[in-house]
């Protein structure tokens, strides 16, 4: 049996994974805000986080000192903590994503394949929608979706991205991939990747009914990154793709 340790354990997506720990009927651990994040560490095979970027530099120091993988999934990074996840994993295993659904994982795979064979005459966009609270647009999945039709055309995201459209845009910039952002209800996690050709068109889809999806997901990733040396690693790696 394995301890998985939460950070953020009394939030919704802490719940979640307790839930799915239990399913796979490995050992919890946790704490919430405010908790003995070193302590949890050393205690935890493994752990999982979820919480907020501005915790991340302090839990990825708790791992190295205590050489405790971890998998990421807080969304809202910036280029920062990308520099603090690589300094981290040349001591600790470490996979960090915008969504550890194994779905979404798939969507990924077939999005980079779709964007790798269909020319840049095909106009890529990136549409997502999310529940009324979430705070940080576009959503880290679909900014991993963006990626992945840019990695598939040899392209920088960086800059071959269109976002926030508003008032007169002018025409659609060749190449580039779009992104469009929705809020409202309790929607889990909607995504939706178009490629728009001349007279046809091709969608690729993930619906997120729950977010139990993203909680089993990331324990099968933790328990596949405790058998991993020192090194980042991603959900692809989980899928063997």
């Amino acid at each position: 049996m394995t301890s998985i340790g939460i950070i953020g354990s009394e939030g919704r997506m802490g719940v979640a994974l307790a839930a799915a720990i239990a399913e796979a009927g490995q050992q919890r651990l946790g704490i919430d805000k405010g908790g003995d994040v070193a302590a949890l560490a050393a205690d935890a095979g493994v752990l999982v986080d979820f919480s907020s970027p501005a915790a991340l530099e302090a839990t990825l120091d708790a791992c190295v000192a205590a050489k405790t993988p971890i998998v990421i999934g807080t969304t809202g990074l910036e280029e920062r903590h990308h520099w603090l996840i690589d300094e981290a994993a040349k001591d600790v295993a470490v996979l960090q994503t915008g969504n550890t659904s194994l779905g979404v994982t798939l969507l990924a795979h077939l999005v980079r394949e779709a964007a790798a064979r269909l020319g840049a005459d095909w106009d890529i966009e990136v549409l997502e929608m999310h529940h009324r609270m979430k705070v940080d647009a576009p959503s880290g999945t679909a900014l991993l979706l963006g990626q992945a039709a840019a990695e598939g055309r040899g392209i920088s995201l960086d800059t071959c991205s269109e976002r926030g459209r508003d008032g007169l845009t002018g025409a659609r910039g060749h190449g580039k991939i779009g992104f469009a952002s929705l809020r409202g209800g309790t929607v889990a996690g909607d995504h939706d990747v178009i490629f728009a050709g001349s007279e046809e068109m091709i969608t690729l889809s993930h619906r997120a009914e729950n977010r139990m999806i993203f909680a089993r997901g990331a324990v099968r990733a933790a328990l596949w990154l405790i058998h991993q040396p020192p090194g980042r690693y991603t959900m692809p790696e989980v899928l063997g793709l």
